[in-house]
């Protein structure tokens, strides 16, 4: 029975809450770990409530020793306070309803890139000889896109060729929640991107491929998300650095605000629902300052 309505609430988060595919695929794979357990539990002690509050406690601590963080454990609990919500309107199924604890977590600190370590990202110099490929100019102009708008990897790998806005400096996204936004985009990105869309005509003839995306694998169909991530960690690591397209979103945001950007603003193009989701950079350029006080200030306390 629990795992049919886990069915109908995962539908419903689809078609009335228009949850993306990945969101939901997110609260499956948290979900039905804990259903499976509650099934056994049942099994194994028929006389014990349906609710007993030492199932959820022990699920938890058993997820624990088997070293899930207090950070997935925490998002499992958020996923559960949702279900249970959708479980009370439907009757007969409040005995499954348990009181959900509050998970403390720490949440860490963003990596980014040093705004003086992201210049290496941009120098054409490198030791390679397929610059003239489309491969090389996608997978450069990915990076560039990334670090310049802070769009998501999912939001990059579904960018069609009518979505950029040549002449107004704009990328039209499709976010979270399928929330449409606007980003601008830089003048020498835009720049750029404007010699790519060159290159990848040229490469579209080759392979009389067809398709509206912008960025398009070897055999000229669409770029799956797990190949944005490989394929710019790949060029990342070609200059000795290690980056994830969500490196370069933190590092887009942190350096706009080390740079004196509004946090607002920030937030408006990430894309975040909420505020508090932007300010942990603040917390990133707190620790900057700090460091450069320990090293400049002649009463922070360090050795030279």
């Amino acid at each position: 029975m629990l795992a049919d309505l886990l069915k109908k609430y995962l539908k419903a988060l689809f078609k009335e809450k228009r949850c993306a595919a990945r969101t939901i695929e997110a609260y499956r794979r948290d979900l039905v770990p804990w259903i499976d357990f509650l099934m056994k539990k049942h099994e194994e002690l028929p006389g014990a409530s349906r609710n007993d509050p030492l199932f959820l406690r022990l699920y938890l601590r058993q997820r624990s020793e088997a070293g899930v963080s207090n950070r997935s454990l925490a998002r499992f609990l958020s996923a559960l306070s949702g279900f249970q919500r959708f479980l009370a309107t439907h009757s007969g199924s409040k005995q499954y309803i348990f009181k959900i604890p509050t998970m403390k977590y720490r949440s860490g600190i963003p990596d980014f890139v040093p705004q003086k370590e992201v210049v290496r990202l941009f120098d054409h110099s490198s030791a390679r000889d397929d610059k003239k490929r489309y491969a090389y100019w996608r997978d450069y102009i990915m990076i560039a896109l990334l670090y310049a708008t802070g769009v998501r990897r999912e939001e990059l790998a579904n960018i069609k060729l009518s979505d950029v806005d040549l002449d107004g400096g704009t990328v039209t996204v499709l976010g979270k929640g399928n929330k449409v936004r606007v980003v601008p985009i830089g003048d020498a990105t835009l720049k750029e991107v404007s010699q790519f869309i060159k290159v990848r005509q040229v490469f579209c003839d080759e392979k009389a491929a067809r398709t509206p995306y912008l960025f398009l694998n070897n055999q000229g169909g669409p770029l799956t998300v797990r190949s944005v991530d490989r394929l710019v960690k790949k060029f990342a690591a070609g200059l000795g650095l290690e980056i994830t397209p969500h490196t370069l979103r933190h590092s887009f945001a942190t350096h706009l605000l080390e740079n004196g950007a509004d946090l607002m603003l920030i937030k408006e193009i990430l894309g975040h629902s909420s505020l508090s989701t932007t300010q942990k950079y603040t917390h990133i350029t707190a620790e900057s300052m700090k460091k450069a006080y320990k090293v400049a200030h002649p009463r922070s306390g360090s050795k030279k």
